[in-house]
């Protein structure tokens, strides 16, 4: 993404690296790397803004969901049960018997040809034991993205109640980042690196210089597909440990979603068409980089399966396409709340629409949902059910 205000509209080439948004073949070839040092730096082009108006309340809003923040707190190493067995090879085997195949819809797809076409109950359940732990490392590393952006948000914002509401999900993030981790390490099998379409988008959120990017690549794209994920795992789930993580997380997740919506509708209104426009495209390709990192990619690599063969499967798999659309349940409806959809020609709108996901633009946006959510924390009103 460019750094800088931008006259004219990007291809599709110098937005994604390609020429073609549905290109399966390149969108399975980017496997992401993990850094030998343990460490990845990414160029932060940000300006630390201080402010000397500390009138707190003078956005009512923000400062409702600061307040709402602080009495919402847990923690993560005394408010699970971490002592819940979990025995992940027995529920991948469980969950391989009621037709699981990790990243695949179905089991029933024309796989003659393919390394799949000898596959046995093994070598399935060794397929969903990974894609778990994929899908967990993931979670991890965008957590992880979170933190960082919403300290940078601290820093650029130029209100004080934003200010004091992103230093709350700060606190927010790494306790997120602590208990994924957690639970990869003392209950999964194993850590996946940074999916390479997520760690592109990261990079490029963290590397613009304005705050409003920030807001709409994090709180509006990112957390808002986290938080539908998240959604769809804890009700699908039968471990209960997980079930519960998730739903404290889920918790924290409705705020910084609103948080964002709060924040944007104001800066938002007072933009130009041409400074609009920059900000559909950004959403556009955030979009398209969160569809492209859900494919598994580092999956069917540790599993010995080409990219290319993974990349025919996967674009004859047209169910796990329309379950992927359902994720972006959370987005559409935002980016319509923030008059992104139709400003302008409607170009993002058009975009979502060729994607599959402009279906979604009716459902409830989270300022509503936020609304509907207990106060204080989810210790007190999550249960194990």
């Amino acid at each position: 993404m460019a750094i800088i205000e931008n006259d004219g509209m990007r291809t599709d080439a110098e937005m994604l690296g390609r020429d073609e948004v549905n290109d399966f073949a390149e969108i399975f070839s980017f496997i992401g790397n993990a850094d030998e040092s343990s460490d990845h730096t990414v160029k932060d082009n940000c300006d630390a803004v201080f402010t000397w108006n500390y009138e707190k309340g003078e956005r009512p809003k923000l400062d409702k969901l600061y307040e709402k923040a602080k009495r919402s707190q847990w923690n993560g190493a005394t408010d699970l049960p971490w002592d819940t067995e979990v025995d992940q090879q027995r529920l991948a085997h469980e969950a391989y018997l009621e037709g699981a195949t990790g990243p695949l819809s179905n089991p029933d797809l024309d796989l003659s040809g393919t390394p799949l076409a000898t596959w046995g109950e093994k070598e399935w359940v060794e397929l969903n034991m990974e894609y778990t732990n994929w899908m967990l490392s993931q979670f991890m590393h965008g957590e992880q993205g979170a933190l960082l952006c919403t300290a940078k948000i601290v820093e650029t914002v130029p209100w004080i109640d934003a200010k004091y509401y992103a230093a709350t999900q700060v606190m927010d993030e790494a306790r997120h980042v602590e208990v994924f981790a957690r639970y990869l390490d003392t209950k999964l099998s194993g850590h996946y690196q940074m999916n390479g379409h997520l760690g592109l988008l990261l990079d490029d959120i963290i590397a613009d210089s304005r705050w409003d990017m920030t807001y709409l690549g994090m709180q509006i794209m990112v957390e808002g597909l986290a938080l539908a994920a998240f959604g769809f795992m804890a009700q699908t789930t039968p471990e209960p440990l997980l079930r519960q993580l998730l739903r404290y997380v889920m918790a924290d997740e409705a705020r910084h979603v609103a948080f964002g919506v709060l924040s944007l509708q104001e800066i938002y209104s007072q933009m130009t068409q041409s400074e609009i426009r920059d900000r559909q495209e950004f959403a556009f390709e955030a979009a398209v980089r969160m569809r492209d990192r859900m494919q598994g990619q580092e999956v069917w690599a540790r599993m010995g399966i080409d990219p290319a063969v993974a990349a025919k499967i996967a674009e004859q798999d047209v169910s796990r396409v329309d379950f992927q659309s359902l994720l972006f349940g959370k987005i559409v409806p935002n980016c319509k709340k923030l008059g992104l959809l139709d400003a302008g020609d409607g170009w993002l709108r058009a975009r979502f629409t060729e994607i599959g996901i402009i279906q979604f633009e009716d459902f409830e946006d989270t300022e509503a949902e936020i609304a509907a959510q207990a106060d204080g924390s989810p210790v007190d009103w999550v249960t194990l059910d």
